[in-house]
Order: structure tokens, then C-alpha cells, then sequence
């Protein structure tokens, strides 16, 4: 039965941990239980007054060091950088996971702008406003996402992340891309959840919904980013597929 997320039920959630679980179980990397998971979350969200989709678009971040990155990953973050020089320990957010309405949204592949993006400074970050928000949001700083040292890293591994969560999307400073995503695909509010992971990544999924989300209904996301935790945190050495 799907959930409605104008009003997520504590049952709701325990139902997702359950499902979440049950489907990860058997997977061999982080990639492939990343994709369970935004196809859960989207399959099972109920439709929108129109009849389309709850959600339009959900997606799977991880931060990611540069020199562990796959040689196209490594070119797209590249070109963002343009002058700047990557480093292999530059940490860059990098889709895992992505399932939409879209053809070109259910591949991290086809992604023309978000499948790797590098984070080489705080200043950099900063000038990208969902990012910037959400990591402070999520309780976190900039500085220390950006260039974690292990003090932080140990720090990390036992925090419980708040939701980042923008309730009305619609002219938000906080959700880029207004008049070529939110205006013709109906975006009603946006919330990420998220955690760190066994590698000292850090995880975040972001659901862009086409119904108005409440405070009250966003934060029932905070427990359910525990369960997801758990089932990505086996993965210390396989990450990708």
C-alpha cells in the first residue's frame, strides 16, 4: 500500500524499514541496494492530486574521494572544475542511485549535470545552494564534508543527521533549476535524509515530491535514514556495481 507523504505514519516507516531491509539483504554493493532503495521510495509513493507520480525524481548522493572514482566520473568532475586542479582525496557527491519520470532520470549515466560533483573548497560549495543547504541542514559543516580529518570522520560515524527539507519549492533560493524541473514538473517541496556510511562517505537521498510535504511528515525521515544506514553499512569495500 503506498504511503502519503502529506502525511507519513509511524507504521508507514516501520513498513519502509521492513521492506528496505527485506530487498537490500542479498545484495552485493552499495550501488545496487542505493537502487532499491529510490525505486522503493518512488514506486510506493501515492500519486499526486493529478494522478501522476508523488514523486517526480529520487536520487542517491554519496561524498566520494576523486582517486576512487571510475575514469568517466574522474572526466565529469574534471570538466566542472575547469581551472581548478583535482586532487585524489577531493571529495565529490557523486549519484549512485536515480529513479524518475524522466527516461534520462533513471540513469546516474545520462545525468548531464549532478553525476559527479566535485567539492574542492567550502567557498565552492557555497555557491551551490541545494548542496550548501543541505549539509547544514543535515547538522553538518561545510568544512568538514568538504576535508574530513579522521577526528571527524570518527565524529560522524555516531551522529544522527537532521532532514533537510524545503517545503515549499517554488521559488526557493535552496532548489535550482526552477524554470526547467520545479515549474514544468509540478515540484511541490523537496526532502533529503541521509547518514555516513563504513567507508566515511556520507549518504543522502533527495526526494523531489509533487505534493506539499509538512515539518511534521519531513521529519519522520530523520528515523527512517537510520534504517537505510543499516542497510548500506556492510558495504566498506564495495561500493559500486
Amino acid at each position: 500500500m503506498p504511503f502519503d507523504l502529506r502525511n507519513i505514519t509511524l507504521a508507514d516507516r516501520l513498513r519502509c524499514a521492513v521492506d528496505i531491509q527485506r530487498a537490500t539483504k542479498r545484495v552485493n554493493n552499495l550501488e545496487e541496494a542505493a537502487n532499491i532503495v529510490v525505486r522503493y521510495l518512488y514506486d510506493q509513493s501515492a500519486p499526486a492530486p493529478d494522478g501522476k507520480n508523488g514523486c517526480a525524481l529520487v536520487r542517491c548522493y554519496i561524498t566520494h574521494p576523486y582517486g576512487s572514482l571510475d575514469g568517466e566520473s574522474k572526466k565529469f568532475a574534471a570538466g566542472i572544475l575547469g581551472d581548478i586542479s583535482p586532487y585524489e582525496g577531493m571529495n565529490c557527491l557523486t549519484l549512485i542511485a536515480t529513479v524518475g519520470d524522466e527516461p534520462a532520470w533513471n540513469s546516474k549515466l545520462e545525468s548531464r549535470g549532478h553525476r559527479t560533483i566535485p567539492l574542492p573548497s567550502a567557498q565552492a560549495v557555497e555557491r551551490a545552494p541545494m548542496i550548501a543547504q543541505l549539509i547544514k541542514q543535515f547538522g553538518l559543516q561545510i568544512a568538514d564534508v568538504v576535508n574530513p580529518s579522521l577526528d571527524v570522520l570518527h565524529e560522524l560515524a555516531g551522529k544522527s543527521y537532521n532532514v533537510f527539507h524545503v517545503e515549499k519549492a517554488l521559488g526557493s533560493p535552496h532548489v535550482p533549476a526552477q524554470d526547467d524541473f520545479v515549474i514544468p514538473f509540478g515540484i511541490e517541496s523537496v526532502v533529503g535524509f541521509g547518514g555516513s556510511l563504513a567507508t566515511g562517505d556520507l549518504y543522502a537521498v533527495i526526494l523531489f515530491s509533487r505534493v506539499r510535504i509538512p515539518e511534521n511528515s519531513a521529519n519522520r525521515f530523520r528515523a527512517l535514514a537510520l534504517d537505510v544506514k543499516s542497510a548500506f553499512f556492510r558495504f566498506r569495500e564495495a561500493v559500486f556495481a
